[in-house]
């Protein structure tokens, strides 16, 4: 017997029914290992020595890889023909071997496409794991933990709520911060346009005002609105004729087909994806085999898959769209992942697959590599002159005329934040031509500061840089929004006050770690270890003989100290300039002290330096922060009850009111919906929970109150919610009843007995038998009440037409049934766990077998230790 290994089960079910009765085909479900999140994983001081522990849900599974492993004759690692792909191989080679479960044979394959004829000619090229790129592997994965894990807990110390830095992380947020600091300092300027709306041959075109009164403009030319109008008036005195027409011959070469970035690029700008869904949607594609490997920075198609393409554009449209040879192109990215094909179909023929988002993921990645093979369009780019008669006001049209569509008739790339005039058609026209005038504008405009990055934009930036790779682009991204260190509003990225603190920090104590330069040239050394041209400790070595002396010193300094450079570092930020040319840092409320930038417990903030007479505080970089100062507790009143004081007060989790002193003292949390707060509504937040009534049923009491999670009922221990704060104080004895009854009917468990499909869709065109699709364990399936078969991932459920199930089901039924397993024997004890193994190591004999006597049954297995904060990877 054979055992393959691949990731994911829906790969590996796909490739097994391509091998033969004699394969096995085992999911690993990704990576099986990591470096555990603690300090030591990673022992600079005995040659980055690595210690590595199994993901504890992964235990079944490798059992399982186990098991069969011991009696296979052949191992074949089989998984993503890539760097990681090639790490995973690698842990799950070194955990058989740690088991003594390693068959004599292990060989590795790769294939860039799940079909069956990549999948049967890989099986016969097998080779060997690939050292360099595990070193490489290695190399990064301790990068950055070492990063992680050392610069985090400086973090933690001298920047109080700062969750995490990065190797790559930190230098992408910078990247946004930039921006919106170079958008804060940007000084709009006026200026204005003039244009006419013109017609010709009953085609209409609009033409700009670049020359008045003799004197040529440019943008910003006309800064307010007294020339604007009196050049108005003189475009619409003019008589205006063409006085010269500029014709010039024009060609587009078709882009490349699909890499990883420019695919989540052109999938943000055109589908409005995030790099995250996109990868997923591709990774459902290839897993069903519609697409070719989707991580890759190779822009080349294989020779078989060219003819393909150019046959298709044959059948398409027609000779004239099918270049005299076939297009080759050469990659640009600075770092070249090791699955050089790019991504493409795995049949031309096929212009569709799934449904949903999966079907307008592969429209758009099918359009582009077969564009990538179409011939290229040809225009004529024309730029009109106009005069009037005095020659000393000049109109001008530009625009292009398409002669032959080529590629264009199927595919068009999309474009970040420009605007072409010279897409805009003309009509033909010659000299001496006097188009007519139909209308004439002067329009007030602005300069505009640099926009925010949207995904694509930011990936396109980070690709040019040569910071990260495009395979870890999609985490990176969703790391940031994770940490709030930056939000999305339309589409753009904007920098929270947490990502400029963190930044601002990491810029001053830091700046060589996140400098562009030095990340693409320490990627660039890793590429040199995965292509053997570098050893993977000596770059280890180089970088850590800096990073750590460097992290102590900042560590031994005072947090004061740190707040008072960010203070200077921050200060255009935080205080900026006032347009009465008053101090920017006076206090606003007792008009004496100055304000600076402090640390608390709890996070940043700025604060007056008359405390403690002067109160004032403005939160800066927490959560729950308020735009406007806070002057301190203020006194809503008395309560009449307790003649106490109710003060409204600030902390940590946003505003509150507070009645008393010490233990005695009662709080409440102010809800959002209550609009201006006054006593009235202090006194009755301080009041929860309240007691509606006692139950005609149950004869037990249902309460009102306000928990973590909003407004809710509460009787005998079940819950209902409220939808606003008003309904606590306001839902009486009824109305809770039935809410409380809807709750618990809504809450519980489904009876077992005959499952509903989720939809009928029809008789199968061919048996007649009626097709239904349920919902099962493990997913969505259709069933004619005979054969039952899965919804590949590139299927949505709710976009399945009845053809799609019936091919399924014929396809299913077709196949070969499914082998029963034997029962697994029942389960001996859990041996106790060896301590995890270092890098290259196997673990001790002693360590691996459990001991004969059974441990007491109070002993259990010791658990793993939790890391105080978890640092990110990248």
């Amino acid at each position: 017997m054979q055992l393959v290994i691949v990731e994911s089960p829906a790969k590996a079910k796909t490739i097994e029914k391509y091998l033969g009765s004699d394969y096995r085909v085992l999911a690993s479900y990704g990576h099986v290992r990591d470096l555990p999140p603690k300090d030591g994983s990673v022992d600079p001081d005995d040659q980055f020595a690595m210690t590595w522990e199994n993901y504890a849900d992964k235990s079944k599974q490798l059992k399982a890889i186990t098991d069969l492993a011991k009696t296979a004759d052949r191992l074949i690692l089989a998984t993503d023909p890539d760097r990681e792909g090639e790490a995973i191989s690698w842990h799950v080679r070194e955990v058989l071997r740690a088991r003594k479960a390693l068959p004599k044979e292990v060989e590795r394959v790769t294939f860039n496409a799940i079909t069956k004829a990549t999948v049967t000619e890989a099986m016969k090229n097998p080779r060997e794991l690939d050292d360099d790129l595990i070193d490489a592997y290695r190399a990064r994965r301790a990068l950055d933990y070492l990063v992680g894990f050392t610069l985090s807990p400086v973090l933690w110390r001298k920047l109080p709520g700062a969750k995490s830095a990065g190797r790559v992380q930190s230098v992408s947020l910078r990247l946004i911060v930039q921006r919106e600091r170079e958008i804060d300092v940007f000084k709009p300027q006026e200026y204005w346009s003039v244009t006419a709306e013109m017609e010709h041959d009953g085609t209409a075109f609009q033409a700009r005002l670049t020359q008045f009164e003799g004197a040529k403009l440019d943008r910003l030319s006309i800064g307010n609105e007294g020339d604007a109008l009196r050049a108005k008036q003189a475009v619409l005195d003019g008589n205006f004729s063409v006085q010269s027409v500029e014709t010039k011959p024009a060609g587009r070469n078709p882009p490349p087909p699909f890499t990883t970035s420019t695919l989540q690029q052109e999938a943000s700008r055109k589908l409005g994806f995030s790099a995250d869904h996109t990868m997923r949607i591709a990774q459902g594609l290839y897993e069903d085999g519609a697409i070719t490997y989707m991580r890759t920075d190779g822009v080349q198609m294989d020779g078989s898959a060219i003819s393909a393409a150019r046959l298709a554009v044959a059948n398409r449209f027609d000779a004239s769209y099918v270049p005299d040879k076939p297009r080759q192109y050469q990659s640009k990215a600075k770092n070249a992942q090791e699955a050089h094909e790019a991504i493409r179909p795995t049949d031309f023929s096929k212009d569709k697959a799934g449904g949903g988002d999966h079907a307008r993921l592969y429209d758009l990645i099918f359009k582009r590599a077969l564009a990538s093979q179409m011939a290229s369009a040809r225009m004529e780019r024309t730029t009109v002159e106009m005069a009037d008669g005095t020659g000393r006001n000049i109109l001008r049209a530009t625009g292009q005329v398409v002669l032959f569509p080529g590629y264009l008739a199927l595919y068009e790339e999309g474009a970040d934040d420009t605007q072409d005039e010279d897409a805009r058609r003309l009509p033909r026209m010659k000299e001496g031509d006097a188009p007519a005038k139909k209308k004439v504008d002067a329009e007030q405009h602005f300069t505009q500061p640099p926009p925010r990055f949207s995904e694509a934009s930011l990936v396109k930036r980070m690709e040019e840089l040569g910071i990260g790779r495009p395979s870890t682009y999609a985490s990176i991204i969703k790391t940031l929004k994770d940490r709030a260190y930056v939000r999305i509003e339309k589409n753009r990225f904007f920098a929270e006050e947490s990502g400029r603190l963190v930044t601002a920090f990491l810029e001053r104590f830091f700046e060589k770690y996140v400098g562009y330069d030095y990340t693409a040239e320490l990627e660039e050394e890793l590429d040199d270890v995965s292509g053997g041209r570098a050893q993977w400790q000596s770059v280890l070595d180089a970088f850590w003989r800096d990073f750590k002396p460097r992290t102590n010193e900042v560590m031994e300094q005072q947090p004061s100290a740190i707040t008072a450079e960010l203070d200077t570092f921050l200060a255009p930020y935080l205080f900026p300039a006032k347009a009465d040319g008053g101090d920017p840092r006076l206090c606003p409320n007792c008009g004496e002290g100055q304000l600076a930038l402090r640390g608390g417990k709890f996070g940043a903030f700025i604060a007056c330096s008359n405390y403690p007479e002067c109160k004032y505080t403005r939160r800066f970089a927490q959560p729950g922060g308020e735009a406007e100062g806070d002057t301190g507790p203020s006194t809503l009143g008395v309560d009449p009850e307790t003649n106490l004081p109710v003060e409204r007060k600030s902390g940590r989790f946003g505003p509150y009111i507070q009645i008393g002193e010490g233990e005695a003292r009662k709080m409440a949390s102010i809800p959002k919906d209550i609009g201006e707060l006054d006593l009235e509504w202090a006194l009755k937040l301080l009041s929860l929970p309240r007691t509606i009534g006692v139950h005609p049923e149950t004869g037990e009491p249902i309460t009102a109150a306000i928990g973590r999670y909003g407004p809710y009922l509460k009787h005998a221990g079940k819950y209902a919610r409220l939808t606003s704060t008003a309904d606590v104080f306001e839902t009486g004895m009824n109305a809770a009843v039935v809410k409380l009854a809807e709750a618990a009917a809504g809450g519980g468990r489904q009876q077992r007995g005959a499952q509903a499909p989720l939809k009928v869709l029809g008789n199968h065109p061919r048996t007649e038998a009626e097709i239904k699709l349920m919902e099962g364990r493990y997913g969505p399936y259709v069933t004619d009440g005979t054969t039952n078969a899965t919804l590949p991932k590139s299927i949505e459920k709710d976009q399945l037409t009845l053809e799609e199930a019936a091919s399924l089901i014929d396809a299913r039924a077709a196949a070969a049934p499914a082998t029963k397993k034997k029962k697994a024997p029942a389960k001996k004890p859990a041996a106790k766990k060896a301590p995890a193994a270092k890098d290259g190591e196997a673990k001790p004999a002693a360590a691996k077998k459990a001991p004969a006597k059974k441990a007491p049954a109070k002993k259990a297995a010791p658990k793993k230790a939790a890391p105080k904060k978890k640092a990110a990877a990248e």
